[in-house]
């Protein structure tokens, strides 16, 4: 696996190894040992699978409250998507600032998302499907986002008209947000 530092403070972009032949493919899709010695130490007690029927649906920008904080390991194993983090983290260097990248099944790229960031997708083929681990369990009590077009992130989305769900579309602003992390 290489690991890639992204320009935001603890994140990740993780290349595996993949093994290819005229059967298939094989890849190792998480080591504690390699993510330890990439200074990642992290124990996932949760997976998640989604899959999205249509292109362009977005989901996100997602994060947990303190307690209830994650980091996520996301991958996609069937099509692509556009995949997004934001540092909330008020004492980060990087906070504010976000990321793109370009998740597929092709590339096989996954991304290290640390707790105190807020992370969200589109997806760019019809029947996505996503999966990522969690270093804490799912608590609706600490479900919160930030809305996916925040007119201060500016964040760049390569569709203009998703479809979003009617939780994302009432998500508070980053200007709102009072930062727990």
């Amino acid at each position: 696996m290489e690991f890639e530092k992204t320009t935001l403070k603890d994140a990740y972009l993780i290349r595996p190894q993949v093994f290819t032949d005229e059967r298939g493919f094989f890849m190792e899709t998480y080591s504690e040992k390699k993510f330890k010695e990439a200074g990642i130490d992290t124990d996932f007690v949760q997976d998640n699978h989604a899959m999205s029927v249509t292109k362009g649906v977005l989901r996100g920008l997602h994060f947990q409250n303190p307690p209830h904080a994650q980091a996520k390991l996301v991958r996609v194993v069937k099509g692509a998507v556009y995949d997004v983090i934001v540092d909330l983290r008020k004492n980060s260097p990087t906070y504010g600032k976000w990321e793109g990248f370009e998740l597929t099944s092709e590339n096989k790229y996954m991304l290290f998302v640390p707790r105190g960031f807020a992370h969200g997708y589109v997806t760019l083929k019809d029947y996505t499907e996503f999966q990522y681990k969690c270093d804490n369990f799912y608590a609706p009590e600490s479900d919160s986002g930030i809305m996916w077009n925040d007119p201060d992130l500016k964040i760049y989305w390569p569709i203009e008209n998703p479809i979003l769900s009617k939780k994302d579309q009432k998500q508070q602003s980053f200007k709102d947000f009072n930062s727990p992390f």
